[in-house]
């Protein structure tokens, strides 16, 4: 089962969670439905392409087959997801680096576990028609976390000042016709928003490892419960290593899964996968290194306040201990 849940009503379901008697860390115990028993885990998770080794270990039932009862909860992208895993509505979620840190700075209970993927290619520059530099903008759309952030880093990578151009947040969906109607000039966006961009009235016009730009996306999972489930965590995350595995081997096979469990266009999904790095590993010293130019960038914005602890909130050795032991090829099914 798929639940659909928008960031504005999260604290409702965490209001909700309080009044039953239900803390951060809890999961019901029950039958998967698919064979799978043991505790229910819920991994929230956003609506796009790099999702893909998710869709497909759910579609292939990697998760029952290592005995693993998993429920994927998607959200509407950006913050939900670990939104979800702060207000107990979800265990764990997977989120970009730089959806995640600004949360990690007001919630204690976040924790990353590592990496599962990694790009520089698949957020892309998407101009309006008749906008052929970066001097000629004066507008663009932008969605939290690494869209603002990208936004920026392209805007002084061409030495323009982003106080000088009107940044206007929205959401993905939104944003295409935005441009199409010619109330924005630019966007950042990943696919398929980029390409719709292309197809509507913009060209593509570059991916943000042009101006030095990448993102990793990371499993997250909350404080509470994890200091119980270290075991049963690092094999769900050996799951997505072996799934991130056949999506490199058989990207067909993943966008078919994604069709079936997001009902993303196939094609598309297909065409953008070779941009993405899909492998699993611990965190560096330089996933260390661009997650403080991220929170120095948030706190130049006044988006946060003060920075998380990065020793604390990156978990350095956790994959490598609870992960790492185990080859995809371990795992059944994969």
């Amino acid at each position: 089962m798929r639940v659909r849940l928008r960031s504005g009503v999260l604290a409702a379901c965490s209001a909700l969670l309080l009044a039953t008697g239900c803390m951060a860390g809890t999961t019901d115990s029950a039958d998967g439905g698919n064979g799978a028993k043991g505790p229910l885990v819920r991994l929230a998770l956003g609506v796009d392409a790099s999702y893909a080794p998710l869709y497909l270990a759910q579609e292939r039932g990697l998760f029952a087959k290592a005995g693993l009862n998993v429920e994927l909860m998607q959200v509407e992208g950006g913050p939900a997801a670990a939104e979800a895993v702060a207000s107990g509505t979800a265990q764990m979620s997977a989120n970009a680096d730089s959806s995640a840190l600004p949360l990690m700075a007001a919630h204690d209970q976040l924790r990353a576990l590592g990496v599962f993927q990694a790009s520089d290619r698949y957020l892309k520059v998407v101009l309006r028609d008749g906008i052929d530099r970066p001097e000629q903008i004066r507008t663009m759309a932008s969605i939290q976390g690494i869209g603002l952030y990208a936004t920026h880093s392209y805007l002084k990578h061409h030495r323009i000042d982003p106080g000088s151009i009107k940044i206007v947040k929205s959401s993905p969906p939104e944003i295409p016709g935005m441009l199409e109607r010619g109330s924005v000039d630019a966007y950042i966006l990943f696919e398929p928003w980029a390409g719709k961009g292309d197809a509507g009235g913009g060209h593509i016009a570059g991916t943000i490892g042009d101006f030095g730009v990448g993102y990793a996306q990371w499993l997250l999972a909350g404080r509470t419960w994890l200091e119980r489930n270290h075991v049963l965590a690092g094999k769900i995350f050996q799951v997505v290593a072996a799934a991130n595995a056949m999506v490199t081997k058989d990207p067909k096979a993943a966008a078919d899964a994604a069709r079936k469990q997001a009902k993303l266009p196939a094609d598309q999904t297909e065409r953008v996968l070779p941009e993405i790095r899909f492998e699993a590993r611990g965190f560096t010293a330089a996933d260390r290194a661009s997650a403080r130019r991220i929170v120095d960038f948030l706190i130049e914005q006044k988006l946060i306040a003060t920075s998380p602890d990065l020793d604390s909130v990156l978990m350095k050795g956790w994959y490598e201990k609870y992960a790492g032991t185990a080859s995809p090829a371990a795992v059944p099914g994969a």
